[in-house]
């Protein structure tokens, strides 16, 4: 997957049960697999959605990367009762933006074979923030500052 910027993928949803007097289930993403396979356990699928990496976005692959379990982050809307995509992404960044921007988001387990793909693209395009530099107080201002 060389300089590979996109991989296409599916993703699943199930209902689940709810115990609500104001609705009877809810959609959960229960998993993501290859373009034009079904995800496990999945009731519904959005297929063909692109994953896009940006060099940009680096640090917050690896920042994912990093964690424990790391997750591919599905944004999604409800349309007509059935889930619809808006996007998927490996950046927390993005995540927590469209999160803060008040859509769904939900990880789901990020597949060890585009695990790999992002570590490599990630580890790539990384740059390290530029150091700023420290303002110094010089001797003449705090003498002259003193009563």
């Amino acid at each position: 997957m060389d300089d590979l910027r996109a991989v296409t993928v599916a993703v699943g949803f199930a209902r689940e049960a709810l115990a609500s007097p104001w609705a009877d289930h809810a959609w959960r993403v229960v998993g993501v697999a290859p373009a034009g396979e079904t995800p496990p356990r999945a009731e519904s699928v959005c297929d063909a959605l692109e994953l896009r990496l940006f060099g940009d976005e680096a640090d917050h692959y690896l920042l994912n990367l990093s964690a424990p379990e790391p997750m591919l982050f599905v944004v999604w809307r409800l349309q007509d009762e059935v889930p619809a995509v808006l996007m998927v992404t490996v950046s927390y960044g993005e995540a927590a933006r469209m999160l803060d921007a008040g859509e769904n988001v939900e990880g789901v387990p990020l597949p060890a074979d585009l695990s790999g793909w992002v570590e490599d693209f990630a580890r790539r395009h990384y740059r390290p923030p530029e150091k700023k530099q420290k303002h110094k107080r010089y001797a003449s201002t705090r003498e002259e500052s003193q009563p």
